[in-house]
């Protein structure tokens, strides 16, 4: 299959960069003034990235104990440390490739001077604050929702961070019953590895959960043999209760051995966090 590369400004000064399955939105200012051009550059450097990345899918859609070790790629390197860190042997690299690319764009413009850097790749978010500006950063708890229900402030003490979010009908396969995870990184390759971790600690057993081994639902899937969710009904209160626990234990695990920051897990309505997202909710 051929695919185009498309790049186009769009009126809010954002960067859009659409190649295959990526489809990236690039917004770089110094202090409050975008910077269109580096912006344009950075674009056509993805291109470059989703390339490595795709020459290498062989290699990277392996479980952790079969990656090569002689790989040299840096984005290859990267994928694999960050699902290691999650400590999920389910995962293979190919968990962390979307949150990779976005780190490379985001640390690509830090690096020619920008401040102000967000790169969304699909829903897993590069930023990078250098400026002394703080952000507000939306989050849903229903992947299926188009408005945010919670926002969460972080400060520009922190140069770069990562956010990243699964569950029930997001674009990546999930084996838990989450509506939403998202979770809060210091770099979004972690971020990426983690929410699909941490979404996948949601699954319960009850006749509403309906799965499916994941390559019926993707051929080319890099999880063949597991099984992948497909639909959850409506769940009690206490299975929604005992997805709940399950994932932000999970999460609270990532916390303690200092792979991510912070998580908030939704299931159906029901929503928990941990300290660190609960401390900088915006009310």
């Amino acid at each position: 299959m051929v695919y185009h590369k498309t790049v186009n400004v769009l009126q809010d000064g954002n960067v859009l960069a659409e190649y295959g399955p990526m489809r990236l939105m690039i917004f770089a200012s110094v202090g409050k003034v975008p910077q269109r051009e580096i912006g344009l550059k950075a674009a056509e450097e993805s291109f470059k990235y989703l390339e490595r990345v795709a020459h290498l899918r062989n290699s990277l859609s392996k479980k952790l104990a079969l990656v090569p070790e002689a790989m040299d790629d840096p984005l290859g390197i990267t994928m694999v440390r960050s699902v290691l860190a999650v400590g999920d042997m389910d995962l293979t690299p190919m968990a962390a490739v979307a949150g990779t690319i976005a780190d490379a764009v985001a640390d690509f413009l830090v690096g020619r001077g920008m401040t102000r850097v967000t790169v969304d790749n699909g829903g897993d978010l590069a930023l990078r604050l250098t400026g002394g500006t703080p952000m507000a950063v939306g989050i849903r708890t229903d992947l299926k929702e188009k408005e945010a229900s919670h926002v969460i402030a972080l400060e520009s003490d922190r140069v770069s961070w990562g956010i990243a979010t699964s569950g029930i009908g997001g674009r990546s396969l999930t084996r838990g019953v989450a509506t939403a995870v998202t979770i809060i990184a210091g770099r979004s390759s972690l971020a990426d590895a983690a929410a699909t971790a941490v979404a996948n600690a949601s699954f319960v057993e009850d006749p509403r959960v309906v799965q499916r081994p994941a390559e019926e639902i993707d051929p080319n899937t890099d999880i063949a043999g597991l099984p992948v969710t497909v639909k959850v009904g409506t769940l009690s209160e206490e299975k929604k209760g005992v997805a709940l626990s399950g994932a932000i234990k999970r999460a609270r695990e990532l916390v303690r051995d200092g792979t991510i920051l912070g998580a908030l897990v939704a299931v159906q309505g029901k929503v928990t966090m941990t300290d660190f997202c609960r401390q900088r909710l915006v009310t």
